[in-house]
């Protein structure tokens, strides 16, 4: 029995995302097609807007309990689209065109069946695909074997490993979430194996710094972590203590405006004591970058994806998070800012989202923003041991960062306890 219609208007906005996608990709077959004789071009503009409407009317049967008749209409949408590039693919061995007419079909059914967004989203990528050809064919040209490698283990630890552990407290305390905890791992590595595209790309020196601030607004210091670990192991392109500084100070603006959401009460006092370390973390970052070696060559070889050190930051993770659980449950709301420098030792974002739950009474802003900034201080207390564990000798100079930024900051702190 056939289902309740749904309202027009979201047929209409279906159908018609259905026909607008199987336009897109039409414009870009056609083009990329000109310069063929008029008749030998199997599918164009008008075949590919149509492929979409079909398809499109197709899901909607679909959604409204036709299905019989939808899937004939798509069984046969595709059967002609098959016999018609079947020469094609013989003689040309081109299959594009007729896989982009199959994606078309796709798209088309799944805009009529009631999800117009992700189709519209889905033509977009595909239209990209189809108009960077060159471009793809030339960054597979400039691959080499360690590189699909690299990918290749990074994708294990990313989507064959994460996706699939538990999504729920366990362990000590039930202090452990093992898909939040794996999650560090996917950090560490992931901007581990970015700062190895982006030096492939840039060269050493440059796609150091873009890696140091594109991770800095995410987690500076897994960043902190990877790079540190990269000057320890000699692959260093002489760029990475300026990296580890900026990442810092990168840090201090993204909580910042992590603050403003979340509680925007303390978001005064607590700017201003951010200001003086972003300041000494920035200035730090752009000498070191100045000083560091101009050779903007490929990166060296080695393994981008360290799994080893990723899995020790892992149990540093893991141990903190027991601390900060066991804190919670000892002193409860009494150990406030026990709590807070604690967690925000290795998780600043989490400092501050406890603190967004606290109520007004419980906290005066400024305290709160003096709590904030300790556990700021914690934080960089921890990636500094992290550098001077990792970098060793080599990490002097973006020890030295550090430490000039955590001076900066405890002195704005002792700044905002005496005038509290």
């Amino acid at each position: 029995m056939p289902i309740a219609s749904p309202d027009w208007a979201a047929q209409a906005l279906g159908v018609g995302t259905a026909l607008a996608a199987g336009l897109l990709i039409g414009i870009e077959r056609g083009w990329k097609l000109k310069d063929q004789k008029a008749g030998t071009r199997v599918a164009g503009v008008r075949t590919f807007t149509l492929l979409g409407l079909a398809s499109g009317i197709a899901g909607l049967l679909g959604a409204l309990g036709h299905g019989v008749v939808s899937g004939a209409i798509a069984i046969g949408v595709v059967a002609i689209m098959v016999t018609a590039y079947a020469r094609e693919l013989k003689q040309q061995r081109d299959s594009t065109s007729a896989v982009a007419a199959v994606v078309t079909i796709a798209i088309g059914f799944l805009a009529g069946s009631g999800s117009a967004g992700l189709a519209i989203a889905a033509a977009a990528v595909t239209v990209a695909i189809l108009a960077l050809k060159s471009e793809l064919h030339g960054l597979v040209d400039k691959l080499k074997a360690e590189d699909v490698k690299a990918l290749a283990r990074y994708l294990i630890i990313a989507a064959a490993v994460l996706p699939f552990l538990p999504n729920r407290q366990m362990g000590p305390l039930n202090a452990w979430n093992p898909q939040k905890l794996w999650l560090v791992v996917v950090l560490v590595t992931g901007f581990s194996f970015l700062g190895y595209v982006a030096n492939r790309i840039f060269g050493q020196r440059h796609g150091t710094i873009a890696t140091a601030l594109i991770g800095g607004a995410y987690s500076s210091t897994a960043v902190t972590q990877s790079l540190a670990q990269r000057l320890g192991t000699g692959q260093a392109g002489g760029a990475e203590p300026a990296g580890i500084a900026l990442a810092t100070a990168v840090m201090y603006l993204r909580i910042t405006l992590l603050v403003g959401i979340l509680s925007t009460r303390a978001l005064p006092a607590f700017a201003a004591l951010m200001a003086g370390p972003f300041v000494v973390g920035a200035m730090a970052g752009w000498i070191l970058y100045r000083r560091a070696p101009r050779h903007d060559g490929p990166a060296p070889p080695g393994n981008p994806i360290a799994i080893i050190p990723a899995l020790g930051f892992l149990a540093f993770v893991a141990i903190a998070a027991v601390a900060a659980r066991w804190a919670e449950g000892r002193f409860g709301e009494q150990g406030i800012a026990g709590l807070l420098l604690i967690t925000g030792t290795m998780d600043v974002d989490t400092a501050i989202i406890t603190l967004g739950g606290l109520s007004a009474a419980s906290i005066s802003a400024h305290l709160a923003a003096l709590a904030l900034a300790g556990t700021v201080l914690a934080n960089m207390a921890v990636k500094l041991g992290i550098t001077l564990a990792y970098a060793r000798r080599e990490g002097v100079t973006a020890a030295l960062a550090l430490g000039a930024s955590m001076v900066a900051l405890a002195v704005s702190i002792a700044i905002g306890w005496w005038w509290h």
